[in-house]
């Protein structure tokens, strides 16, 4: 279990049972809030009926569609709905199944665009000091939390940096939604 002291949690162990709105239960009956909505997961609350009918609807209909030369229409539409709503020219969305994935993808896809503007030269990596940006290799690189690499090392030790956010308006960027 990532983040958790496993001698401690087998001595005394936390087991949660269920969750209904903010709160999770745990196996004493005691209620807990759940101040991260589950890791980012379940902003709308734990147990929302009205959002455990729509999966159960979109499962009995098609539980999932591979990504690689395929598609599902619903995935488009909800695309086009995010795109009409974000300001600027951000009308691209690039759907992944967690944080950790979209870090990793963002990554790689700033990566590539530099080398298919003929500047793949530009390597340089950019995290926030104690900034979270998960769990995967390229999260723990660029993220700002050192703990999070004690075991496994910093994967891009020359080409990532951890800055205070003062220091932001020093680093040389290329937005792509103000060319």
């Amino acid at each position: 279990m990532p983040f958790t002291a496993n001698r401690q949690f087998r001595q005394q162990s936390r087991m949660l049972t269920s969750a209904e709105g903010m709160y999770y239960q745990d196996d004493k009956g005691r209620l807990i809030l759940d101040g991260c909505a589950g890791l980012w997961c379940v902003n709308a609350g734990h147990g929302r009926q009205e959002i455990s009918d729509a999966v159960a609807r979109q499962v009995a209909k098609m539980d999932y569609a591979p990504p690689f030369q395929m598609g599902h229409p619903l995935a488009f539409e909800f695309a086009e709905r995010l795109a009409d709503i974000t300001p600027g020219n951000l009308n691209h969305v690039f759907f992944t199944n967690s944080g950790s994935e979209s870090v990793e993808t963002a990554l790689k896809i700033a990566l590539g665009y530099h080398r298919i503007r003929g500047e793949g030269t530009r390597q340089r990596l950019v995290g926030r000091e104690r900034g979270y940006h998960g769990v995967n290799f390229g999260g723990i690189s660029v993220g700002g939390i050192g703990n999070n690499r004690t075991m496994f090392g910093k994967l891009t030790e020359k080409t990532c940096d951890q800055i205070l956010k003062a220091d932001m308006s020093q680093i040389d960027t290329h937005d792509p939604c103000n060319t």
